[in-house]
């Protein structure tokens, strides 16, 4: 199929980007992947760009690009942006790296708080209720 990507109904275009029509649908509306011409009498068509497109779209998200930030790429896409975009970029791995940190310090937590529960003898009360209940 990836040889024959031209032409292609909603369907046959929603499942060669892998995703739902209603993703589709959904891309069209946030502006994120613009909606063909509906020749008169006829049903939309779409190409292997539009496929290239939502693939680009779905890469962005893996990597927690969100959708007004994907669509901000987008924009930029041509080389002459490609400062604005490593810009985009450099924001996007800071704030990842500060919810990475955020996670080590979750994680810590929540594992002391499971050894505590784990190690408790007798008819004390639950070390983790507990702890959530103080200030």
């Amino acid at each position: 199929m990836e040889n024959n990507l031209e032409n292609l109904t909603i369907g046959a275009f929603a499942k060669a980007a892998g995703v739902s029509v209603e993703t589709i649908r959904f891309y069209q509306r946030k502006g994120l992947l613009p909606e063909p011409n509906k020749p008169y009498g006829s049903i939309r068509r779409y190409s292997k760009v539009d496929v290239q497109r939502v693939r680009f779209v779905k890469s962005a998200q893996r990597l927690g690009f969100s959708l007004n930030e994907i669509s901000e790429l987008l924009r930029l896409e041509d080389d002459i942006h490609c400062d604005e975009v490593s810009y985009l970029t450099e924001i996007k791995l800071k704030d990842v790296r500060k919810k990475l940190k955020d996670l080590t310090r979750m994680e810590a937590a929540l594992s002391a708080l499971l050894r505590a529960c784990h190690t408790r003898k007798g008819n004390v009360s639950c070390p983790i209720i507990a702890s959530l209940q103080a200030d």
